[in-house]
């Protein structure tokens, strides 16, 4: 399986999709992590959701308030 997703991002398709990954997927886990998010602090599938979607909407909310109504 290692080869194979190795060839499959080395070829001119996965780079530019891994690219495109980079800009905007990364970004988000950093912001969370500045934010304080390093390991989810409650247990159990319902309350790691509510705590994952709080730590995005603080994502979220900080975007508005630095960049405006109409950024993203």
């Amino acid at each position: 399986f290692t080869q194979m997703m190795k060839r499959k991002i080395d070829s001119l398709a996965g780079k530019a999709v891994y690219n495109r990954r980079i800009a905007t997927v990364e970004p988000l886990f950093g912001h969370l992590r500045n934010l304080g998010l390093e390991r989810f602090t409650l247990r159990g599938r319902k309350k790691v959701d509510a705590q994952w979607k709080l730590y995005c909407m603080a994502h979220n909310l900080l975007k508005i308030h630095r960049y405006g109504v109409g950024f993203g």
